[in-house]
């Protein structure tokens, strides 16, 4: 989508007579964008001042295109300057520049975090992505979804310019940790306008007169085929992704479904219900890999970061992210997304699906944008795992958008279990020991799953670690009930958990998933660094807000972490509509454990805090005929 298209020679004309600002704004009226935001147009006269000095007087044709803010295709994101046209050898080639006004002694690379920076953003100091991780993403999505770029082709190169950014302050953007962004798109700074200059003249020496910026806006969107042979090669290689039973009855028929939406206009939506360890994200990622085959456009949508961060890394292997870095997203990513924009979006974790959008509150509700935004989507939920207040994933609320948007409906249900030892019976086990639901022959089964009791959280961890050596994964994981300091969030000598002499940190703040991280056996995971994933063998220490008193298995909101965001809000409930704030914080709490309870395949062990709750557990364990430490 073009809002703004002229050629080299119209674009220094406009600046010269002061009509840009309003070309860009008449441009964002006519395709019903509004005239820009206050910030923008700020940006828009400052950062085309600089690119104005860049290609005044240099050697790039008068008649090379340019175009401003470009949208890429099935995304919210634009990119700020297209320069098009022709190389030495007549390759058609289009540069992508990402414009920043960032301050040099205000931004800090954050070290452990994959591509991320620190800057001031929305009134404080915020992460987000490099310059030129940015520039090559955009690159990228264009490469993977845009026909004309695919088959002409058309070849991009993405630069970054930061034309307030002072030199001097060049490490902390230029380094190591960012070269393989910095070397894909390369990082132009204040006074380094003559090598941009120099580059752009490399890179354009004959002009094009827009065609190849009509060719991009015009092009058929379709995933490429190096994208389809990369995200089929990687399931190939990876046998925890093949399907079986219910599994492979769900995917056909999500599959069948998105088509029939592609071919007759249809919105609907496919409710797919599973507890612990039916292989819902492998479903999903399945569903995904084979609709980008079928030259379908889809996207695997999560709210929570783990399972979408683990299960890319799972499936790279030693390749490069950025080659499927875009299939995988945030729930919050189709606020503006404009209707049945995507053949397909699987939403895996549904249950965690939140009003609001963004870290600035934008957004009405994430099940009414995704069923919006997609023409088929997939939702797989299961309620017991809900475990936050913003939580509104239902089975009711989905069905409702669904019908106002005059969706179609079909529920399915996947049955198998994986996890457990393939034990159903521990799973109603579970919620009967947490008091969720009472289950007939609760303690009645015969277990072939390692569940054990130990007497301190030093000899569970031990025993985690000696399972993580014998296995494939194994983790130990908490309730929130002990704080997450800010300052040592990326220190491993940190202290967070503090038991008797039991001391260990909460999982690092660093890029690489916690669940799978080197070291991360000797930290302390919690729910929202595990859920959605599965282990061999899991430790969980329950906090003080889970207690046993006269009989029943009771709950401490007071006693969660203040830094522990699940339950913000709740104390101002109890003051408003204490029942519903009782029902809530139980609800939420139990859950939680039944989640941390049931992400091992092969074993369980538990030590509580409440000392009431560890003899209940004792005697709850000693009746299915386990051990106990």
């Amino acid at each position: 989508m073009l809002v703004y298209e002229n050629t080299k020679a119209g674009f220094l004309d406009d600046v010269l007579e002061d009509q840009l600002v309003p070309e860009i704004k008449r441009g964002y009226e006519s395709q019903g964008l509004g005239m820009g935001s206050t910030s923008e147009v700020r940006s828009w006269k400052n950062s085309f001042q600089y690119v104005f000095k860049v290609l005044s007087g240099s050697d790039v044709p008068p008649d090379a295109g340019v175009a401003i803010e470009f949208k890429i295709p099935l995304t919210s994101r634009r990119i700020d300057f297209l320069i098009s046209g022709y190389d030495e050898d007549d390759t058609a080639k289009v540069v992508v520049i990402e414009l920043k006004q960032w301050s040099g002694p205000e931004t800090e690379a954050v070290e452990g975090k994959d591509g991320i920076v620190k800057t001031p953003l929305g009134g404080g100091l915020r992460e987000t992505t490099h310059p030129s991780y940015q520039a090559t993403s955009y690159a990228q999505l264009l490469r993977d979804f845009n026909t004309t770029i695919q088959e002409k082709p058309i070849e991009l190169s993405p630069v970054a310019y930061l034309h307030n950014f002072e030199p001097q302050y060049r490490n902390r953007l230029d380094n190591d940790q960012y070269d393989p962004y910095t070397e894909q798109a390369p990082l132009y700074l204040r006074g380094d306008a003559k090598k941009l200059r120099s580059f752009l003249e490399s890179q354009i020496r004959i002009g094009d007169d827009k065609a190849h910026l009509y060719e991009m806006n015009d092009g058929e969107i379709k995933p490429a085929k190096s994208l389809q042979d990369t995200l089929l090669g990687m399931l190939e290689d990876q046998d925890e992704f093949t399907l079986i039973d219910s599994q492979k009855v769900v995917f056909e028929r999500a599959v069948e479904l998105a088509q029939r939406s592609q071919q007759d206009g249809q919105k609907r939506v496919l409710l797919v219900e599973g507890g612990p360890g039916t292989g819902k994200t492998v479903v999903a990622i399945n569903i995904l890999a084979e609709l980008i085959s079928n030259d379908l456009f889809a996207q695997y949508v999560s709210k929570n970061r783990a399972p979408r961060e683990v299960y890319k890394e799972k499936l790279r292997g030693d390749k490069l992210v950025k080659e499927i870095e875009h299939l995988f997203t945030g729930a919050g990513s189709y606020v503006e997304t404009e209707a049945d924009t995507f053949p397909a979006l699987i939403a895996d974790e549904a249950h965690r699906l939140n009003e609001e959008s963004t870290f600035f509150g934008r957004g009405e509700n994430q099940i009414m944008e995704i069923i919006n935004a997609a023409t088929c989507s997939v939702f797989f939920i299961d309620e017991s795992q809900r475990v936050h207040i913003d939580d509104i994933g239902s089975k009711e609320e989905i069905e409702r958008h669904a019908r106002n948007m005059d969706a179609e409906i079909e529920h399915m249900t996947l049955e198998s279990q994986f996890r457990c030892n393939g034990s159903k019976g521990y799973l109603a086990w579970v919620d009967d020991v947490l008091e969720i639901r009472e289950t007939a022959n609760a303690d009645g089964f015969e277990l072939d799953f390692d569940l054990r009791l130990f007497d301190d959280p030093e000899t569970l961890h031990k025993a985690i670690a000696q399972r993580n050596e014998e296995t494939r994964l194994s983790r130990v994981v908490a309730g929130y009930c002990w704080e997450w300091d800010k300052e040592g969030r990326s220190d491993p000598d940190a202290v967070d958990i503090t038991i008797g002499d039991y001391e260990r940190s909460w999982n690092l703040d660093v890029s690489e998933p916690w669940a799978i991280a080197e070291g991360s056996i000797d930290e302390v995971g919690c729910i929202h660094t595990c859920q959605g994933l599965e282990f061999d063998y899991m430790g969980v220490i329950i906090g003080e807000d889970l207690k046993y008193r006269d009989g029943e298995i009771v709950v401490d909101h007071e006693a969660r972490a203040s830094s522990d965001r699940s339950l913000f809000g709740i104390k101002k409930m109890f003051d408003e509509e204490p029942e519903r704030a009782a029902d809530l914080a139980e609800e939420l709490i139990k859950n939680t454990y039944r989640t941390l309870m049931t992400r091992g395949m092969k074993g369980c062990y538990l030590y509580c805090c409440d000392d009431q709750l560890q003899e209940y557990l004792r005697t709850r364990i000693r009746a299915v005929s386990t051990g106990s430490e």
